[in-house]
């Protein structure tokens, strides 16, 4: 490994694979857990088994290329234990440069062209902005100003698959494993943080997880704080005013509990409450210097009652904050957000921990376009998952090593030197490649995400300081 990573010590990088060997199982993992994360450090154009086989052992394609497919695809490794262990790893050195501020809910989709690939169906794809055929997995990272890291990752498995023995079968997906909502997968992802000690954070989460009332419920239940998403169909109480007490009692039959709304006293949407505030109610915040210009736009925040079916409780929902932005010129407000901060909070801290979600947009980006998260080309259940830690454990031996090199310094990614690969090489699927005796092979190829076939990866901006993004 001589010279590959510039910049770098590779004493460093060593001795952070070193020091996830352990919990992968044998020792004779060592060597591919290796191979496979330098792999995915280095400019090469796809980063699924075979062309990662061919630029770490040039001299020995085919059997590199069986050890890293066994590997990633069939090795019975816990990929909790490996992301808990790089969590361990990496959050200390996140943490010095500030607490962790939140908890970071997401999902992220992989085109994809075939049927037979785990969880694969015709959904919401966020990377197409559409409803297409797809993979999606759900995932939880912590972050703090400076940075974020995934420490959970799961496929969402939807019903059409969980209901199929024969499909489950053939990619083997865990008897365990049943149907769960996204937001029931994240609300796991979230126990299991808080009961593994997890510094704990604000849970951001935009509307697809926020606008599920038991998402919500049981986030507060395990005594964290949210600010999430919500749709602008969301019924609300108006400031200093909440449901009507129990009808009073008539001294017959058992006495009225439930509370009460008449047309004179009624609930209204987040949307008719926004358009109904005069305009010194909104205030321009800025949340964070952009490239070129500061982000900021208009926001208001509202101390209030959630609605959302009290008719059928005794006790008015406790008061949260209804944040809203409406940027100046647009024609209705863009977004909504409940937050259970306190009273006290201000609206510019308010906007300033909705807005940190960007962070785990940033984190895909990265692992998509520079770590080959969507390059996997195998179908199955645990192939998936492997790939997508090895993913995550390369992105945060990365991170880890942002100190090492100041923002005026050489980027890592112009510097990974490309390791020579046997002369002719052309990897599987490549347009060039006229015959091949596995044509055909990936009838499932992803989509590339926003790149071209040729093109090389571009500077990994994570290593700029966060003044820059």
């Amino acid at each position: 490994m001589s010279g590959v990573i510039t910049g770098i010590s590779e004493t460093a990088f060593s001795d952070f694979v070193h020091s996830l060997v352990d919990v992968i199982g044998h020792a004779d993992r060592a060597v591919p857990l290796k191979d496979y994360c330098l792999g995915l450090l280095l400019p090469v154009e796809r980063k699924s088994v075979e062309p990662l086989a061919a630029v770490t052992s040039p001299s020995r394609v085919s059997s590199k290329h069986q050890s890293l497919l066994h590997f990633v695809g069939q090795a019975p490794w816990s990929d909790e234990a490996l992301l808990a262990r790089v969590r361990e790893r990496v959050l200390p050195q996140i943490e010095q440069r500030g607490p962790i501020k939140a908890w970071i809910i997401d999902d992220t989709g992989f085109p994809k062209k075939g049927k037979h690939s785990v969880g694969v169906a015709r959904q919401y794809c966020g990377q197409l902005g559409k409803q297409d055929n797809c993979q999606v997995a759900v995932s939880l990272s912590v972050a703090n100003a400076a940075a974020s890291l995934p420490i959970a990752y799961r496929l969402y498995l939807p019903e059409t698959w969980c209901d199929d023995p024969e499909r489950r079968r053939k990619v083997k997906v865990p008897e365990e494993i049943g149907f769960q909502t996204k937001p029931a997968i994240a609300l796991d992802q979230v126990r299991t943080a808080k009961a593994a000690g997890v510094a704990p954070g604000v849970v951001l989460a935009d509307s697809g997880y926020g606008a599920d009332g038991s998402f919500r419920a049981g986030l507060t239940t395990l005594g964290l704080t949210y600010v999430v998403g919500v749709q602008p169909t969301l019924s609300v109480w108006r400031p200093g005013q909440a449901p009507l007490p129990p009808k009073p009692w008539s001294g017959r039959g058992r006495p009225p509990s439930l509370l009460q709304r008449n047309p004179d006293h009624a609930p209204i949407s987040a949307k008719a409450l926004a358009r109904e505030l005069p305009p010194e109610a909104w205030k321009t915040v800025c949340w964070r210097e952009g490239t070129n210009v500061d982000l900021s736009s208009r926001f208001t925040a509202l101390w209030l009652h959630l609605a959302s079916r009290d008719y059928n409780l005794t006790e008015p929902r406790p008061e949260e904050w209804l944040l809203i932005e409406w940027p100046e010129g647009d024609e209705a407000p863009l977004k909504y957000w409940l937050a259970t901060l306190p009273a006290d909070t201000s609206l510019e801290d308010l906007v300033s921990i909705a807005k940190l979600r960007w962070r785990i947009e940033r984190d895909y980006q990265e692992l998509k376009q520079e770590l080959g998260l969507g390059h996997y080309e195998g179908r199955g259940w645990r192939g998936f998952h492997h790939h997508a830690s090895l993913c995550i454990a390369a992105y945060a031996f990365l991170v880890s090593q942002r100190e090492a090199i100041p923002p005026s310094g050489p980027h890592i990614a112009k510097n990974l030197k490309k390791l020579g690969i046997p002369e002719g090489y052309r990897s599987r699927g490549s347009p060039d490649q006229a015959g091949t005796p596995r044509q055909g092979f990936d009838c499932d190829h992803p989509t590339m995400f926003d790149r071209s076939p040729k093109s090389l990866p571009p500077a990994m901006s994570i290593l700029y300081t966060t003044n820059n993004n």
